[in-house]
């Protein structure tokens, strides 16, 4: 089944029981998937195109709640909390960080990087490799730990 048609079948399963939250966070992935297919060219989004809208919704939605704990509202950073969790059920499964940096060193030996210099080079070399399979804060970390180390 694919992400759309999963977020259509939970949305009418989160309107039979009442379940606001998750609701908004459905109607919230459906809107931005269907502003998406509208922007696009084709009109119809491949799953990897809708994994891409989901994970930005995901990122927003991060950044927040780093917001909310910056400002101290506790109140909005558990609702924010609970909404993410919604959101993180309908994106792809995400590589451990142990793969991660098993790739970032794999991609390094390829490129043939040797110090901070190649950093442009290393990361657009994994990005391809890791899209949708990792936050690329995370990629940019291992990146720039090996350059160094």
């Amino acid at each position: 089944m694919s992400v759309y048609d999963q977020l259509k079948s939970d949305l009418k399963d989160a309107m039979k029981a009442r379940d606001k939250v998750r609701l908004g966070v459905i109607r919230g992935l459906k809107s931005q998937i269907m502003n998406a297919e509208v922007d696009s060219s084709n009109h119809k989004l491949t799953d990897d195109q809708i994994n891409t809208v989901v994970m930005k919704e995901i990122k927003q939605q991060k950044e927040s709640l780093e917001e909310f704990q910056k400002a101290n509202r506790q109140d909005l950073v558990t609702d924010q909390q609970a909404k993410l969790k919604i959101a993180e059920e309908y994106a792809p499964k995400q590589l451990s960080n142990d793969e991660v940096e098993k790739i970032v060193v794999e991609t390094i030996s390829q490129v043939g990087a040797e110090s901070m210099a190649d950093f442009g080079k290393v990361m657009g070399a994994v990005m391809p490799k890791l899209k949708g399979k990792a936050d690329g804060n995370i990629v940019n970390q291992f990146v720039k730990k090996q350059l160094k180390g």
